[in-house]
């Protein structure tokens, strides 16, 4: 166990080297590698699945519930000040993956005694019978986040961006900073208005906003808006406009980072083309009612490292963001190399919470006709999912095979 990432990170050599984690529920798997038949989220089907998840959560019950050694007199303080006895349903979340070479690794977090309190088990399996490496009380009551937002125009998208963040950070969590550097003047007075109506009507007064006079740069954004927090270590989120993300994410932000140990990197579920999904504009749901983990409703960016939670201390520690990268896109794959070449545990696991929402790629014609190629390519990987791409492609032949259908059937003799 010792040789595991269980306690600490080791030296990895490259981004392709990470573990994943898979994350589950009580019902539910949430995982990136699917194949032809598995889908990103699932019933277990395999009994094996099944049966190692419910021994996994009943040693983990056994854990809470049981009496406390003698030996540890902090945890037996703890549990005869605690009259909680923890169920099933107090089960939030749990992530677990395996190192093929050393065993498999599980951490459950079950709901404490106060809506900012949890319990959190860490549990590992060394190919033999699990042990336990931690039963810890974790109060997230005085962890808050600084959510930090590059931006550039796209003014609807951070209306749209802030109707979720009213509910979300200001209704529901109450602890939550926003950050917003905007590139360039255009439009600036919309954004500062946009924030100021959500002060006055929601009573909300922790944001920022910087004002830089470049060409926008996400990666020098995020690093202005890192370095202008002034109030200590924090916990960071870097965001972008067109994410949407849920109360239960922002808990996973703060339970799955530690400053000077570990980074949280969550794969965030990007959703297709609703037009396609949903057959026409006039059927598409709102956008709550769309963000559904399914097949054909979207894919887990895997390939995607911009959103992240980690603490200011580490950010600064690493070196922050290659600024030299401009306009959007690299500057997140760098950054993570650096944590994952460092001693920290970088936690990569799909996060049921975190969503990207669909918008049309466009592709320039000025593109050399490699980059036009790759460009192309991901906008039909954003588009829709492989059968619903092939049932485009074959529509001219399903039209014709119904109208002969329809034709057939009209034709046919009338029965009596």
């Amino acid at each position: 166990m010792s040789k595991a990432e269980v306690t600490a990170g080791i030296r990895l050599p490259s981004e392709y080297a990470v573990v994943a984690f898979e994350s589950f529920t009580l019902q539910r798997v949430y995982q990136l590698e699917m194949g032809l038949t598995r889908h990103p989220e699932e019933k277990p089907v395999r009994r094996d699945k099944r049966e190692e998840l419910g021994e996994v959560l009943e040693t983990a019950m056994h854990s809470l519930n049981a009496p406390s050694s003698p030996k540890d007199s902090r945890g037996a303080a703890e549990k005869s000040q605690s009259s909680k006895v923890y169920a099933p349903s107090d089960f939030i979340e749990g992530i677990t993956r395996t190192e093929k070479d050393k065993g498999t690794l599980y951490e459950l977090t079950f709901r404490g005694e106060s809506s900012n309190e949890f319990r959190r088990l860490v549990l590992f399996r060394p190919f033999g019978p699990l042990m336990k490496v931690k039963n810890e009380r974790v109060d997230t009551s005085d962890v808050p986040i600084n959510i930090v937002v590059p931006l550039s125009r796209r003014t609807d998208k951070f209306k749209q961006f802030m109707q979720n963040f009213r509910e979300v950070c200001v209704r529901q969590d109450g602890r939550v900073h926003l950050t917003v550097v905007y590139f360039g003047r255009e439009q600036m007075s919309e954004v500062r208005s946009t924030l100021e109506n959500t002060s006055r009507e929601v009573n909300f007064k922790n944001y920022t906003l910087l004002q830089l006079d470049e060409e926008f740069s996400r990666g020098r954004g995020l690093d202005v808006g890192a370095r202008a927090w002034t109030g200590g270590n924090v916990l960071l989120f870097f965001c972008d406009v067109d994410i949407y993300f849920t109360a239960d994410f922002l808990n996973s932000c703060r339970l799955n980072t530690q400053p000077g140990k570990k980074v949280f990197y969550p794969v965030l579920f990007s959703q297709y083309n609703p037009t396609l999904i949903y057959g026409s504009l006039e059927h598409i749901p709102t956008v709550e009612q769309q963000l559904v983990i399914k097949k054909d409703t979207g894919f887990w960016r895997d390939f995607g490292f911009g959103m992240t939670c980690q603490y200011r201390s580490d950010f600064i520690n690493i070196g922050g963001f290659d600024i030299d990268i401009k306009g959007w896109g690299g500057e997140d794959v760098h950054l993570y190399r650096k944590y994952v070449h460092s001693n920290l545990l970088v936690v990569r696991a799909p996060s049921r919470g975190l969503f990207h929402l669909w918008h049309e790629k466009h592709c320039a014609d000025e593109l050399p006709p490699d980059q036009y190629r790759m460009c192309m390519q991901s906008k039909a990987m954003n588009e829709a999912s492989h059968g619903q791409l092939g049932m485009l492609f074959f529509r001219q032949e399903i039209e014709a095979h119904l109208r002969k259908q329809k034709q057939q059937h009209n034709s046919s003799p009338k029965k009596t």
